[in-house]
Protein backbone atom coordinates (compact mmCIF):
# COMPACT_ATOMS: atom_id res chain seq x y z
CA UNK A 1 0.00 0.00 0.00
CA UNK A 2 2.84 2.37 0.90
CA UNK A 3 4.49 1.65 -2.43
CA UNK A 4 1.34 2.73 -4.30
CA UNK A 5 1.10 5.86 -2.15
CA UNK A 6 4.77 6.69 -2.77
CA UNK A 7 4.25 6.20 -6.52
CA UNK A 8 1.19 8.46 -6.46
CA UNK A 9 3.11 11.16 -4.58
CA UNK A 10 6.03 10.83 -7.01
CA UNK A 11 3.72 11.18 -10.05
CA UNK A 12 2.00 14.10 -8.36
CA UNK A 13 5.36 15.86 -7.96
CA UNK A 14 6.28 15.16 -11.59
CA UNK A 15 3.01 16.74 -12.77
CA UNK A 16 3.76 19.73 -10.52
CA UNK A 17 7.18 20.19 -12.13
CA UNK A 18 5.80 19.85 -15.68
CA UNK A 19 3.15 22.49 -15.01
CA UNK A 20 5.65 24.77 -13.30
CA UNK A 21 8.19 24.68 -16.13
CA UNK A 22 5.42 25.00 -18.73
CA UNK A 23 4.25 28.22 -17.08
CA UNK A 24 7.83 29.50 -16.88
CA UNK A 25 8.28 28.85 -20.61
CA UNK A 26 4.96 30.48 -21.55
CA UNK A 27 5.67 33.55 -19.42
CA UNK A 28 9.12 33.98 -20.97
CA UNK A 29 7.68 33.57 -24.47
CA UNK A 30 4.99 36.18 -23.84
CA UNK A 31 7.48 38.59 -22.33
CA UNK A 32 9.59 38.25 -25.48
CA UNK A 33 6.50 39.04 -27.57
CA UNK A 34 5.77 42.00 -25.26
CA UNK A 35 9.21 43.54 -25.77
CA UNK A 36 9.14 42.89 -29.51
CA UNK A 37 5.80 44.71 -29.64
CA UNK A 38 7.12 47.56 -27.52
CA UNK A 39 10.17 47.97 -29.75
CA UNK A 40 8.06 48.15 -32.90
CA UNK A 41 5.44 50.47 -31.39
CA UNK A 42 8.18 52.77 -30.10
CA UNK A 43 9.55 53.12 -33.64
CA UNK A 44 6.11 53.62 -35.18
CA UNK A 45 4.53 55.76 -32.46
CA UNK A 46 2.75 58.78 -33.85
CA UNK A 47 2.75 57.60 -37.45
CA UNK A 48 -1.04 57.43 -37.40
CA UNK A 49 -1.11 61.23 -37.23
CA UNK A 50 1.43 62.19 -39.91
CA UNK A 51 1.94 62.59 -43.64
CA UNK A 52 2.95 59.16 -45.05
CA UNK A 53 -0.64 58.01 -45.43
CA UNK A 54 -1.52 61.04 -47.54
CA UNK A 55 1.20 59.94 -49.97
CA UNK A 56 -0.40 56.50 -50.14
CA UNK A 57 -3.72 58.10 -51.07
CA UNK A 58 -2.16 60.06 -53.93
CA UNK A 59 0.17 57.31 -55.14
CA UNK A 60 -0.43 55.85 -58.59
CA UNK A 61 0.61 52.47 -57.15
CA UNK A 62 -2.31 52.35 -54.67
CA UNK A 63 -4.50 49.47 -55.93
CA UNK A 64 -8.31 49.62 -55.83
CA UNK A 65 -9.95 47.52 -53.16
CA UNK A 66 -13.05 45.32 -52.78
CA UNK A 67 -14.59 45.44 -49.29
CA UNK A 68 -16.55 42.26 -48.46
CA UNK A 69 -19.10 42.30 -45.65
CA UNK A 70 -20.63 38.87 -44.92
CA UNK A 71 -23.87 39.31 -42.99
CA UNK A 72 -26.04 36.77 -41.23
CA UNK A 73 -28.77 38.20 -38.96
CA UNK A 74 -26.92 41.52 -38.63
CA UNK A 75 -29.93 43.85 -38.71
CA UNK A 76 -28.72 45.72 -35.60
CA UNK A 77 -25.26 46.53 -36.91
CA UNK A 78 -25.17 46.27 -40.69
CA UNK A 79 -26.46 49.79 -41.46
CA UNK A 80 -23.84 51.42 -39.23
CA UNK A 81 -21.11 49.31 -40.80
CA UNK A 82 -22.10 50.22 -44.35
CA UNK A 83 -22.55 53.90 -43.45
CA UNK A 84 -18.98 53.95 -42.12
CA UNK A 85 -17.87 52.75 -45.55
CA UNK A 86 -19.86 54.92 -47.97
CA UNK A 87 -21.23 58.11 -46.45
CA UNK A 88 -20.35 61.59 -45.26
CA UNK A 89 -17.04 63.25 -44.42
CA UNK A 90 -16.09 60.16 -42.44
CA UNK A 91 -16.43 57.72 -45.35
CA UNK A 92 -13.44 55.60 -46.21
CA UNK A 93 -10.53 57.80 -47.16
CA UNK A 94 -9.33 55.63 -50.02
CA UNK A 95 -8.94 56.45 -53.74
CA UNK A 96 -11.03 53.66 -55.31
CA UNK A 97 -13.03 50.85 -53.77
CA UNK A 98 -16.27 48.90 -53.94
CA UNK A 99 -18.37 47.54 -51.08
CA UNK A 100 -20.02 44.12 -51.46
CA UNK A 101 -22.44 43.12 -48.70
CA UNK A 102 -23.31 39.41 -48.80
CA UNK A 103 -26.58 38.50 -47.10
CA UNK A 104 -26.09 34.84 -46.22
CA UNK A 105 -29.74 33.80 -45.95
CA UNK A 106 -30.48 35.95 -42.90
CA UNK A 107 -33.71 35.17 -41.02
CA UNK A 108 -34.10 38.71 -39.69
CA UNK A 109 -34.51 42.07 -41.49
CA UNK A 110 -30.90 42.41 -42.69
CA UNK A 111 -31.82 42.25 -46.39
CA UNK A 112 -34.86 44.51 -46.12
CA UNK A 113 -33.03 47.15 -44.11
CA UNK A 114 -30.18 47.24 -46.62
CA UNK A 115 -32.59 47.57 -49.57
CA UNK A 116 -34.62 50.34 -47.92
CA UNK A 117 -31.79 52.39 -46.40
CA UNK A 118 -29.52 52.37 -49.46
CA UNK A 119 -32.16 52.22 -52.20
CA UNK A 120 -30.89 48.94 -53.60
CA UNK A 121 -32.27 47.86 -56.97
CA UNK A 122 -31.81 44.38 -58.52
CA UNK A 123 -29.52 44.05 -61.51
CA UNK A 124 -32.19 42.50 -63.73
CA UNK A 125 -30.42 43.04 -67.02
CA UNK A 126 -27.22 41.31 -65.95
CA UNK A 127 -26.70 37.62 -65.31
CA UNK A 128 -24.57 37.01 -62.26
CA UNK A 129 -21.25 35.62 -63.42
CA UNK A 130 -18.73 33.86 -61.21
CA UNK A 131 -15.76 35.95 -62.27
CA UNK A 132 -13.43 33.92 -60.10
CA UNK A 133 -15.00 30.46 -60.34
CA UNK A 134 -15.38 29.50 -56.65
CA UNK A 135 -18.40 27.26 -56.05
CA UNK A 136 -21.00 28.70 -53.64
CA UNK A 137 -24.59 28.22 -52.58
CA UNK A 138 -27.13 29.61 -55.10
CA UNK A 139 -27.27 33.37 -55.59
CA UNK A 140 -30.83 34.70 -55.42
CA UNK A 141 -30.17 38.27 -56.55
CA UNK A 142 -27.54 40.99 -56.87
CA UNK A 143 -28.49 44.58 -56.03
CA UNK A 144 -26.84 47.93 -56.65
CA UNK A 145 -27.43 51.12 -54.69
CA UNK A 146 -29.00 54.04 -56.54
CA UNK A 147 -27.36 56.56 -54.20
CA UNK A 148 -23.94 54.94 -53.65
CA UNK A 149 -22.73 53.43 -56.94
CA UNK A 150 -19.85 51.60 -55.28
CA UNK A 151 -22.25 49.61 -53.07
CA UNK A 152 -23.47 46.12 -54.09
CA UNK A 153 -25.64 43.64 -52.21
CA UNK A 154 -25.63 39.90 -52.83
CA UNK A 155 -28.58 37.85 -51.56
CA UNK A 156 -27.80 34.14 -51.40
CA UNK A 157 -28.88 30.91 -49.78
CA UNK A 158 -27.37 30.26 -46.37
CA UNK A 159 -24.02 28.50 -46.59
CA UNK A 160 -22.02 29.88 -43.68
CA UNK A 161 -19.49 32.66 -43.43
CA UNK A 162 -16.90 31.00 -45.69
CA UNK A 163 -19.46 30.53 -48.45
CA UNK A 164 -20.61 34.15 -48.09
CA UNK A 165 -17.04 35.42 -48.42
CA UNK A 166 -16.45 33.21 -51.47
CA UNK A 167 -19.57 34.69 -53.09
CA UNK A 168 -18.16 38.15 -52.44
CA UNK A 169 -14.80 37.15 -53.94
CA UNK A 170 -16.61 35.86 -57.04
CA UNK A 171 -18.22 39.25 -57.56
CA UNK A 172 -15.18 41.37 -56.65
CA UNK A 173 -13.25 43.04 -59.46
CA UNK A 174 -10.20 44.47 -57.70
CA UNK A 175 -6.73 42.97 -56.96
CA UNK A 176 -7.15 43.11 -53.17
CA UNK A 177 -10.17 42.44 -51.02
CA UNK A 178 -10.89 43.25 -47.40
CA UNK A 179 -13.10 41.11 -45.22
CA UNK A 180 -14.88 42.83 -42.35
CA UNK A 181 -17.63 41.63 -40.05
CA UNK A 182 -21.18 42.94 -40.31
CA UNK A 183 -20.91 44.75 -36.98
CA UNK A 184 -17.58 46.44 -37.73
CA UNK A 185 -17.10 50.22 -37.76
CA UNK A 186 -13.94 51.54 -39.40
CA UNK A 187 -11.97 54.73 -38.91
CA UNK A 188 -11.89 56.72 -42.18
CA UNK A 189 -8.17 56.17 -42.84
CA UNK A 190 -8.13 52.48 -41.87
CA UNK A 191 -7.54 51.18 -45.38
CA UNK A 192 -4.88 53.74 -46.24
CA UNK A 193 -2.98 52.47 -43.22
CA UNK A 194 -3.50 48.74 -43.73
CA UNK A 195 -2.56 49.00 -47.43
CA UNK A 196 0.62 51.01 -46.77
CA UNK A 197 2.97 48.01 -46.37
CA UNK A 198 1.42 46.37 -49.45
CA UNK A 199 2.01 49.48 -51.57
CA UNK A 200 5.48 50.33 -50.26
CA UNK A 201 6.95 46.81 -50.17
CA UNK A 202 8.03 46.55 -53.80
CA UNK A 203 10.64 43.84 -53.16
CA UNK A 204 8.40 41.31 -51.37
CA UNK A 205 4.85 40.24 -52.09
CA UNK A 206 2.34 40.73 -49.27
CA UNK A 207 -0.30 38.00 -49.24
CA UNK A 208 -2.41 39.51 -46.49
CA UNK A 209 -2.43 42.18 -43.79
CA UNK A 210 -4.40 42.36 -40.55
CA UNK A 211 -5.39 45.44 -38.59
CA UNK A 212 -6.10 46.41 -34.98
CA UNK A 213 -9.57 45.69 -33.56
CA UNK A 214 -11.04 47.50 -30.55
CA UNK A 215 -14.29 47.04 -28.62
CA UNK A 216 -17.11 49.47 -29.47
CA UNK A 217 -19.49 48.72 -26.58
CA UNK A 218 -20.08 51.79 -24.44
CA UNK A 219 -18.81 54.23 -27.06
CA UNK A 220 -20.84 56.76 -29.04
CA UNK A 221 -21.08 55.94 -32.76
CA UNK A 222 -23.27 58.09 -34.98
CA UNK A 223 -24.06 57.15 -38.61
CA UNK A 224 -21.22 54.65 -38.62
CA UNK A 225 -18.60 57.07 -37.27
CA UNK A 226 -16.86 56.91 -33.89
CA UNK A 227 -17.64 60.12 -32.01
CA UNK A 228 -16.58 59.32 -28.45
CA UNK A 229 -14.73 56.33 -27.05
CA UNK A 230 -16.04 55.18 -23.70
CA UNK A 231 -15.30 52.06 -21.70
CA UNK A 232 -18.30 49.85 -21.06
CA UNK A 233 -19.28 49.20 -17.44
CA UNK A 234 -20.14 45.58 -18.19
CA UNK A 235 -17.41 43.41 -16.54
CA UNK A 236 -17.51 40.87 -19.38
CA UNK A 237 -16.98 43.61 -21.96
CA UNK A 238 -14.15 45.21 -19.95
CA UNK A 239 -12.32 41.88 -19.84
CA UNK A 240 -12.79 41.42 -23.58
CA UNK A 241 -11.43 44.94 -24.13
CA UNK A 242 -8.28 43.92 -22.26
CA UNK A 243 -8.08 40.62 -24.15
CA UNK A 244 -8.22 42.40 -27.50
CA UNK A 245 -5.45 44.77 -26.44
CA UNK A 246 -3.25 41.84 -25.42
CA UNK A 247 -3.99 39.68 -28.46
CA UNK A 248 -3.62 42.38 -31.12
CA UNK A 249 -0.98 44.70 -29.73
CA UNK A 250 1.27 42.12 -28.11
CA UNK A 251 0.74 38.70 -29.67
CA UNK A 252 0.20 39.63 -33.30
CA UNK A 253 2.87 42.32 -33.50
CA UNK A 254 5.45 39.98 -31.99
CA UNK A 255 4.54 37.05 -34.25
CA UNK A 256 4.34 39.09 -37.47
CA UNK A 257 7.87 40.44 -36.95
CA UNK A 258 9.29 37.16 -38.26
CA UNK A 259 6.39 36.23 -40.56
CA UNK A 260 4.91 33.85 -37.97
CA UNK A 261 1.39 35.28 -37.88
CA UNK A 262 -1.26 32.57 -38.37
CA UNK A 263 -4.40 34.60 -37.59
CA UNK A 264 -5.94 37.64 -39.26
CA UNK A 265 -9.21 38.64 -37.62
CA UNK A 266 -12.35 38.31 -39.68
CA UNK A 267 -13.35 41.69 -38.29
CA UNK A 268 -10.62 43.45 -40.29
CA UNK A 269 -8.14 42.02 -42.81
CA UNK A 270 -6.93 42.51 -46.40
CA UNK A 271 -5.98 39.69 -48.80
CA UNK A 272 -4.51 39.48 -52.28
CA UNK A 273 -7.43 38.32 -54.41
CA UNK A 274 -5.46 36.27 -56.97
CA UNK A 275 -3.63 34.27 -54.30
CA UNK A 276 -6.82 33.50 -52.38
CA UNK A 277 -8.48 32.31 -55.60
CA UNK A 278 -5.39 30.23 -56.32
CA UNK A 279 -5.79 28.72 -52.85
CA UNK A 280 -9.44 27.88 -53.58
CA UNK A 281 -11.08 30.57 -51.47
CA UNK A 282 -12.28 30.11 -47.91
CA UNK A 283 -12.72 26.51 -46.80
CA UNK A 284 -16.29 25.41 -46.24
CA UNK A 285 -17.40 23.47 -43.18
CA UNK A 286 -14.86 25.00 -40.81
CA UNK A 287 -15.48 27.39 -37.92
CA UNK A 288 -12.11 29.13 -38.05
CA UNK A 289 -12.17 30.09 -41.71
CA UNK A 290 -9.91 33.13 -41.17
CA UNK A 291 -7.07 31.23 -39.51
CA UNK A 292 -7.39 28.24 -41.86
CA UNK A 293 -6.99 30.49 -44.91
CA UNK A 294 -3.94 32.23 -43.44
CA UNK A 295 -2.26 28.92 -42.57
CA UNK A 296 -3.06 27.61 -46.08
CA UNK A 297 -1.52 30.72 -47.65
CA UNK A 298 1.61 30.21 -45.54
CA UNK A 299 1.77 26.58 -46.68
CA UNK A 300 1.33 27.45 -50.37
CA UNK A 301 3.82 30.30 -50.04
CA UNK A 302 6.48 27.84 -48.87
CA UNK A 303 5.56 24.98 -51.20
CA UNK A 304 5.41 27.22 -54.30
CA UNK A 305 8.35 29.41 -53.21
CA UNK A 306 6.46 32.67 -53.62
CA UNK A 307 8.77 34.39 -51.15
CA UNK A 308 5.81 36.38 -49.80
CA UNK A 309 4.81 37.34 -46.25
CA UNK A 310 1.78 38.14 -44.11
CA UNK A 311 1.78 41.41 -42.17
CA UNK A 312 0.09 42.84 -39.11
CA UNK A 313 -0.35 46.63 -39.02
CA UNK A 314 -1.07 48.10 -35.60
CA UNK A 315 -2.27 51.52 -36.78
CA UNK A 316 -5.51 50.70 -38.64
CA UNK A 317 -8.33 50.69 -36.12
CA UNK A 318 -11.78 49.22 -36.44
CA UNK A 319 -14.42 48.78 -33.76
CA UNK A 320 -16.58 45.72 -33.21
CA UNK A 321 -19.41 44.83 -30.88
CA UNK A 322 -18.47 42.35 -28.14
CA UNK A 323 -20.88 39.92 -26.43
CA UNK A 324 -22.40 41.36 -23.26
CA UNK A 325 -24.16 38.20 -22.07
CA UNK A 326 -22.22 35.29 -20.62
CA UNK A 327 -24.06 32.69 -22.72
CA UNK A 328 -23.22 34.44 -26.00
CA UNK A 329 -19.61 35.00 -24.90
CA UNK A 330 -19.30 31.31 -24.04
CA UNK A 331 -20.61 30.27 -27.46
CA UNK A 332 -18.19 32.65 -29.16
CA UNK A 333 -15.15 31.34 -27.26
CA UNK A 334 -16.14 27.71 -27.82
CA UNK A 335 -16.46 28.49 -31.53
CA UNK A 336 -13.07 30.23 -31.63
CA UNK A 337 -11.30 27.32 -29.92
CA UNK A 338 -13.00 24.84 -32.21
CA UNK A 339 -11.76 26.90 -35.15
CA UNK A 340 -8.21 26.80 -33.81
CA UNK A 341 -8.39 23.02 -33.47
CA UNK A 342 -9.79 22.57 -36.98
CA UNK A 343 -7.15 24.81 -38.57
CA UNK A 344 -4.25 23.04 -36.86
CA UNK A 345 -5.70 19.60 -37.59
CA UNK A 346 -6.27 20.42 -41.28
CA UNK A 347 -2.62 21.47 -41.65
CA UNK A 348 -1.13 19.00 -39.18
CA UNK A 349 1.52 17.86 -41.67
CA UNK A 350 3.21 21.24 -41.24
CA UNK A 351 3.79 20.78 -37.49
CA UNK A 352 7.48 20.15 -36.63
CA UNK A 353 8.22 19.76 -40.34
CA UNK A 354 11.53 21.46 -41.28
CA UNK A 355 10.22 21.82 -44.83
CA UNK A 356 7.96 24.62 -43.58
CA UNK A 357 10.73 26.50 -41.78
CA UNK A 358 9.75 28.76 -38.90
CA UNK A 359 6.04 28.24 -39.57
CA UNK A 360 6.37 24.50 -38.99
CA UNK A 361 8.96 24.66 -36.22
CA UNK A 362 7.86 27.74 -34.24
CA UNK A 363 4.46 29.19 -35.20
CA UNK A 364 2.39 25.99 -35.36
CA UNK A 365 3.99 24.44 -32.23
CA UNK A 366 3.28 27.70 -30.38
CA UNK A 367 -0.39 27.67 -31.36
CA UNK A 368 -0.56 23.93 -30.64
CA UNK A 369 1.00 23.85 -27.16
CA UNK A 370 0.23 27.36 -25.88
CA UNK A 371 -3.06 28.33 -27.50
CA UNK A 372 -4.75 24.95 -28.12
CA UNK A 373 -3.49 22.71 -25.31
CA UNK A 374 -2.60 25.51 -22.88
CA UNK A 375 -6.06 25.50 -21.26
CA UNK A 376 -5.69 21.79 -20.47
CA UNK A 377 -2.36 22.44 -18.73
CA UNK A 378 -3.94 25.30 -16.79
CA UNK A 379 -6.92 23.14 -15.81
CA UNK A 380 -4.58 20.39 -14.59
CA UNK A 381 -2.71 23.04 -12.60
CA UNK A 382 -5.89 24.08 -10.80
CA UNK A 383 -6.76 20.43 -10.11
CA UNK A 384 -3.24 19.63 -8.88
CA UNK A 385 -3.38 22.40 -6.29
CA UNK A 386 -6.85 21.29 -5.18
CA UNK A 387 -5.85 17.61 -4.94
CA UNK A 388 -2.68 18.59 -3.12
CA UNK A 389 -4.67 20.37 -0.45
CA UNK A 390 -6.97 17.38 -0.09
CA UNK A 391 -4.06 14.93 0.20
CA UNK A 392 -2.04 17.21 2.43
CA UNK A 393 0.83 17.21 -0.09
CA UNK A 394 0.87 20.92 -0.90
CA UNK A 395 4.24 22.57 -1.11
CA UNK A 396 3.64 26.16 0.00
CA UNK A 397 6.61 27.53 -1.93
CA UNK A 398 5.53 25.72 -5.09
CA UNK A 399 1.94 26.89 -4.72
CA UNK A 400 3.03 30.50 -4.29
CA UNK A 401 5.37 30.26 -7.28
CA UNK A 402 2.58 28.72 -9.36
CA UNK A 403 0.20 31.49 -8.33
CA UNK A 404 2.83 34.12 -9.19
CA UNK A 405 3.33 32.74 -12.69
CA UNK A 406 -0.43 32.47 -13.25
CA UNK A 407 -0.80 36.13 -12.28
CA UNK A 408 2.17 37.12 -14.48
CA UNK A 409 0.80 35.04 -17.37
CA UNK A 410 -2.60 36.68 -17.17
CA UNK A 411 -2.86 39.83 -15.12
CA UNK A 412 0.54 41.49 -15.49
CA UNK A 413 0.74 40.92 -19.23
CA UNK A 414 -2.80 42.27 -19.56
CA UNK A 415 -1.83 45.39 -17.59
CA UNK A 416 1.21 45.79 -19.84
CA UNK A 417 -1.01 45.59 -22.91
CA UNK A 418 -3.30 48.29 -21.50
CA UNK A 419 -0.25 50.50 -20.95
CA UNK A 420 0.99 49.87 -24.50
CA UNK A 421 -2.38 50.72 -26.01
CA UNK A 422 -2.82 53.91 -24.02
CA UNK A 423 0.78 55.01 -24.55
CA UNK A 424 0.40 54.51 -28.29
CA UNK A 425 -3.12 55.78 -28.98
CA UNK A 426 -4.49 57.34 -25.78
CA UNK A 427 -8.04 56.29 -26.63
CA UNK A 428 -9.32 56.35 -23.03
CA UNK A 429 -9.11 59.93 -21.77
CA UNK A 430 -10.78 59.45 -18.38
CA UNK A 431 -8.68 58.44 -15.40
CA UNK A 432 -11.63 56.46 -14.01
CA UNK A 433 -11.69 54.30 -17.15
CA UNK A 434 -7.96 53.59 -16.93
CA UNK A 435 -8.37 52.67 -13.25
CA UNK A 436 -11.12 50.23 -14.20
CA UNK A 437 -8.96 48.69 -16.92
CA UNK A 438 -6.06 48.21 -14.50
CA UNK A 439 -8.30 46.79 -11.77
CA UNK A 440 -9.90 44.22 -14.07
CA UNK A 441 -6.54 43.36 -15.66
CA UNK A 442 -5.12 42.61 -12.21
CA UNK A 443 -8.16 40.49 -11.30
CA UNK A 444 -8.13 38.44 -14.51
CA UNK A 445 -6.21 35.44 -13.13
CA UNK A 446 -8.66 35.01 -10.25
CA UNK A 447 -12.00 34.75 -12.08
CA UNK A 448 -12.05 35.48 -15.80
CA UNK A 449 -9.16 33.29 -16.91
CA UNK A 450 -10.39 30.15 -15.05
CA UNK A 451 -13.80 30.57 -16.75
CA UNK A 452 -12.17 30.95 -20.17
CA UNK A 453 -9.99 27.93 -19.42
CA UNK A 454 -13.02 25.79 -18.64
CA UNK A 455 -14.84 26.85 -21.82
CA UNK A 456 -11.80 26.23 -24.00
CA UNK A 457 -11.16 22.80 -22.50
CA UNK A 458 -14.80 21.94 -23.08
CA UNK A 459 -14.52 23.13 -26.69
CA UNK A 460 -11.39 21.05 -27.28
CA UNK A 461 -12.97 17.92 -25.84
CA UNK A 462 -16.04 18.48 -28.01
CA UNK A 463 -13.87 18.88 -31.11
CA UNK A 464 -11.85 15.75 -30.37
CA UNK A 465 -15.07 13.76 -29.94
CA UNK A 466 -16.27 15.03 -33.32
CA UNK A 467 -19.32 17.01 -32.21
CA UNK A 468 -20.58 19.50 -34.80
CA UNK A 469 -20.38 23.27 -34.34
CA UNK A 470 -22.08 25.84 -36.59
CA UNK A 471 -21.17 29.46 -37.46
CA UNK A 472 -23.83 30.36 -34.88
CA UNK A 473 -25.62 33.57 -34.06
CA UNK A 474 -24.78 36.53 -31.86
CA UNK A 475 -27.51 38.68 -30.43
CA UNK A 476 -26.60 42.27 -31.36
CA UNK A 477 -27.72 45.42 -29.61
CA UNK A 478 -26.12 47.63 -32.25
CA UNK A 479 -23.32 50.10 -31.61
CA UNK A 480 -24.29 52.79 -34.12
CA UNK A 481 -27.18 55.21 -33.87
Amino acid sequence: MNNYWDLAVFLFQIVNLVIFFYLVFVCLFYFILFFLAFDRLKRERGLHNVEPYKKVKKSAFTPPLSVLVPAYNEEMGIIGTVLSLVTGSGRLDYPEYEVIVVNDGSKDQTLQKMIERFKMVPLKDKVFQKRNGIETKPIKAVYKSEIYPQLLLVDKANGGKSDALNAGINLSKYPYFASIDGDTVLEPDSFLKIMKPIIENTEQEILAAGGNVLIANGSTIVHGQMKEIRLSRNPWVIMQTIEYMRAFLMGRIGLSKNNLLLIISGAFGVFKTARVIQAGGYKLGTIGEDMELVVRLHRMNIENKWGAKIEYVADPVCYTEAPEEIKILRNQRVRWHRGLFESLWTHRKMAFNPKYGRIGLIAIPYFLFVELFGPIIEMIGYLVVLIGWILGEVNIQYSLALLLFMVMYGSFLSMGSVLLEEWRLGKHKRVSELNRLFFFALSEAFWYRPIMTYWRVKALMSAIMGKKQSWGEMKRKGVSS
